[in-house]
């Protein structure tokens, strides 16, 4: 059994509060992704951050006293900037590199007016300005990784889907596995379903540092929430995430739903070793440290690991202001991204 602690939580002002877009809209965050390198947290929002200066993708420097935003820095590299809907980072199995997906939930063959929603990118830890679009389309001039893009539709099998989940394992090929996790499959953002399904395929990075995949893009895992009657609500996968430290996967999932006329959005924890996740066990959820199922009154987008016990939660509350346990004031402003620290035991 896995138990969980709150540790820490709070929020990130992640912009100027009051910052607007070119339409005179409000900007609200919404964080989606996040990753641990070692000595900053990696976040993405994925709705953008207008101003040359910054980006949707942003780093804070971290300590045991917790995230500290004054000294936030936005990554302005031309491609980090272009790709829009950041769902997950992950760190390459060996640590070196970072990878960030967008959720490749829309495409136009056409006119490619929506290839900012379909890229992978990678770039050397630490070195964001290196960074390179992984599986590119082969003809100049078009944007984004439509190859993976092709692959991705072969693999999952339905012509709409949405990627939420991104993670590398130790593989029996190459330099490891990279998994993507499924939130939604269907036929259109209108008539899909929400799953919990993990594709992937082994990779090896290259001498000029981008990431090639070594075999065929195929599905590896799967499960259900709700098979665990403890789950209250229809839940998709919104974050994976490899602890080197116990050799496991966190997956985090999350749901969005509507109960007697009112909003509800929330998440969980799972978790599952290697060797279960390759035999296709079920993962075990996540529990409070009295035994009751962990459920967060967020949701859950994002997950880093920052040490051998202690997680990193990020929430993507859309336009829900509130703020609940997190802080003694009713609600958030627009430009700050509620979190947790949990501590495992």
């Amino acid at each position: 059994m896995a138990n969980a602690e709150v540790l820490q939580e709070g929020t990130l002002h992640c912009f100027p509060t009051g910052l607007r877009d070119e339409n005179g809209e409000l900007v609200n965050v919404e964080v989606s992704a996040v990753v641990y390198d070692g000595q900053r947290l990696i976040l993405a929002s994925d709705k953008p951050i207008p101003g040359d200066a910054r980006s949707a993708v942003f780093a804070v420097p971290i300590t045991a006293a917790g995230p500290d935003d004054r000294g936030l820095e936005y990554f302005t590299a031309d491609a980090i900037k272009r790709a829009v809907k950041y769902e997950d980072f992950a760190l390459t199995a060996d640590g070196r590199y970072v990878l960030a997906t967008t959720g490749f939930d829309r495409i136009d063959m056409e006119s490619h007016a929506l290839n900012a929603y379909n890229h992978l990118l990678i770039w050397p830890l630490g070195e964001p300005e290196q960074v390179q679009v992984v599986d590119p389309d082969p003809r100049d001039g078009v944007e984004g990784s439509l190859e993976l893009r092709n692959k991705l539709d072969g693999a999952i099998g339905y012509p709409y889907y949405k990627i939420e989940g991104l993670a590398a394992i130790p593989g029996e090929r190459g330099d490891g596995l990279l998994l993507f996790g499924v939130r939604e499959q269907g036929y259109s953002h209108e008539d899909f379903d929400y799953v919990c399904r993990v594709v992937g395929a082994h990779y090896t990075v290259n001498d000029h540092g981008n990431l090639v995949f070594v075999d065929e893009l195929r599905e590896f895992y799967s499960f259900s929430p709700q098979q665990q009657p403890e789950v209250r609500y229809d839940c998709g996968l919104s974050s994976l995430e490899y602890d080197p430290h116990h050799q496991r996967l966190f997956l985090l999932t999350s749901f969005e739903v509507e109960e007697a006329e009112e909003e509800r959005i929330g998440g969980y924890l799972w978790v599952v070793s290697l060797e279960a996740f390759a035999a296709g066990k079920a993962p075990t959820l996540v529990r409070t440290m009295a035994g009751d199922a962990l459920e967060f009154g967020h949701k859950a987008e994002g997950l880093a690991i920052l040490d051998s016990e202690r997680l990193f939660v990020a929430y993507d509350n859309d336009r829900d202001m509130s703020l609940g346990s997190i802080d003694e004031r009713d609600e958030r402003h627009a430009c700050e991204a509620p979190y947790t620290i949990l501590r495992l035991t």
